[in-house]
């Protein structure tokens, strides 16, 4: 998934003729504590809650103030990977995408990040999760997804939580299936340690809930 395919289109720049309350404002409609500005389509940068907050007077234009523009965008071709990296180390709320001309194209919003891997994590298709432990040098996807077949289930969806200071690695997979125990016997067979099994659903709200963690562990 790349950025321009993540874009709210609905959520339109401030320009440099706007004032500190109406950076509040849409600040507070949009639930988000950063703003992209844009100046005649050339994108700016972004404004923070906290560097306007405090400034006495809130009618005073953007481009009046002495405010600092922060420079941080993704292009728009660039992968949802890239994004979320660039949202996790500059503790963004929301991220401008721009063009290769440096023309503002749209930004994207945590929900909108969130609502990809309710998608890519299959959370609204009913079935069991596995959370196995594995050495990095054993690990085979392919061994895995062929131990639930052959329990008559498919991996709907899975990714890899890492330590840079382990050797070890768990594997987070999402089965086609709710009863999970043979499949959990098999992975037992086989020497893989269960750190983790969930026979339900998983809840779009948790998975929202909990998007902050999730950031920390990918992998990028």
């Amino acid at each position: 998934m790349i950025a321009s395919l993540l874009i709210k289109e609905d959520i339109l720049p401030l320009t440099l003729n706007d004032n500190i309350e109406e950076a509040l404002s849409r600040m507070n409609d949009y639930k988000v504590s950063h703003f992209p500005v844009s100046d005649n389509g050339r994108f700016i940068g972004i404004i923070a809650e906290k560097d306007i907050l405090s400034l006495d007077n809130k009618y005073a234009e953007l481009q009046k103030e002495c405010l600092h523009f922060e420079n941080y965008y993704v292009n728009s071709q660039q992968y949802i990977f890239d994004i979320i990296k660039m949202a996790s180390n500059q503790k963004l709320t929301i991220i401008p995408v721009v063009d290769d001309s440096g023309g503002y194209v749209g930004c994207i919003t945590h929900d909108a990040i969130i609502d990809f891997f309710a998608v890519s994590m299959a959370v609204d298709n009913p079935g069991g999760v596995v959370v196995l432990e594995v050495s990095i040098n054993d690990y085979s996807l392919t061994e895995i997804a062929n131990i639930v077949e052959t329990n008559d289930a498919k991996v709907l969806s899975s990714y890899i939580v890492s330590n840079i200071n382990s050797t070890k690695i768990e594997v987070i997979i999402k089965v086609s299936k709710i009863d999970i125990g043979a499949i959990l016997q098999t992975f037992e067979r086989y020497g893989y340690p269960i750190l983790a099994s969930f026979q339900e659903k998983i809840d779009y709200d948790e998975i929202k809930g909990n998007y902050d963690s999730l950031i920390n562990y990918l992998n990028i």
